[in-house]
């Protein structure tokens, strides 16, 4: 019975770290995807000219190595992923927005 008192403490401890961390951070990722034109391309949940971001979060959901794939991806560009149309680069963003950007949108792009 401990072991079960202390894992829903550790449970709703985290859970409430990272309600209180999410609603920060979606504001700020998302201005940054409206200050870096990701959102002429991108939606929540449906495709534009690029992928939505649930898509792209269901397509790499479970891999331990997403957030660092997304972020890469976000930085060099590219195409063929998702179809031919390429992806510019964002080579001007710092690796904490791209690890920003990345995490907002394998959360699924909240909006808070």
């Amino acid at each position: 019975m401990k072991l079960m008192t202390k894992q829903l403490v550790l449970a709703a401890a985290t859970l409430l770290a990272v309600t209180g961390a999410s609603a920060m951070d979606a504001a700020a990722a998302k201005a940054l995807a409206s200050k870096s034109a990701c959102l002429a391309c991108h939606a929540v949940d449906k495709k534009l000219v690029g992928p939505s971001y649930k898509d792209v979060a269901a397509k790499h959901k479970g891999q331990a190595d997403a957030e660092a794939k997304v972020a890469a991806r976000i930085k060099s560009g590219g195409s063929g992923m998702y179809g031919p149309i390429p992806m510019p680069a964002q080579p001007n963003l710092k690796d904490d927005e791209l690890k920003l950007l990345a995490a907002w949108i394998l959360a699924g792009a909240p909006d808070k």
